[in-house]
């Protein structure tokens, strides 16, 4: 038997080479980083250069998730979307069955998710203005929150269900109010309240 002397002396660890990220992880890091250069300097400042250096990546992969910047703010409009309706899906479901538990869940979730994200959502839609991209993706978004308040309502309003009409204009009302309470002309529960209220006249309105 060799003596501990003669033994080869143990192999020591390779050093652990960088964590090769998925696609999806990835995405989803290149994702809060962009949002972190929103909120710390503005829309302006981020770029597929700037943020793959922020991100400690090459620029092919940051131009490999997105194409173009206008697609990066797309994406984050879209993420941003993603979560807003995660939020309000789960404070559905757990609301009770009544119209005005209804009315006030949706209107606080939906005032809620704007504030959360400050002035970030203003600035986004502002760089995207008249793209492409930002079309696709809010359309989709608008059409989808539509049809989902009007299945949400359905069981209290009249045998037509609520009207495209007033789901458009209970949407713009929505987005003014929310964006109202972001820059302070009036409070987050002012904003909720009128939101509230303007969701319970259109259902009345509709039997």
């Amino acid at each position: 038997m060799k003596n501990r002397s003669q033994e080869s002396p143990p192999r020591r660890a390779a050093s652990a080479a960088p964590r090769r990220l998925s696609k999806e992880a990835r995405l989803r890091q290149l994702l809060d980083v962009s949002w972190k250069l929103i909120s710390d300097e503005g829309t302006d400042a981020l770029t597929l250069g700037r943020l793959a250096a922020e991100a400690g990546v090459t620029k092919p992969v940051a131009y490999d998730h997105f194409g173009t910047r206008n697609g990066l703010l797309a994406a984050l409009y879209e993420d941003y979307d993603i979560r807003q309706t995660a939020l309000i899906d789960a404070a559905i479901a757990a609301s009770k069955p009544s119209l005005n538990e209804k009315a006030r869940v949706i209107a606080a979730s939906y005032v809620n998710c704007v504030l959360t994200q400050g002035r970030e959502i203003p600035e986004l839609l502002a760089a995207l203005s008249g793209s492409a991209e930002l079309a696709v993706v809010k359309r989709q978004y608008q059409l989808a929150f539509i049809e989902k308040c009007k299945q949400i309502l359905a069981p209290f309003s009249g045998t037509q269900g609520v009207s495209q009409t007033s789901l458009w204009a209970m949407l713009g009302a929505a987005d003014a109010l929310s964006q109202a309470a972001v820059v302070g002309d009036i409070s987050e529960q002012q904003a909720q309240d009128e939101l509230a209220e303007t969701i319970r006249a259109m259902v009345k309105r509709s039997k």
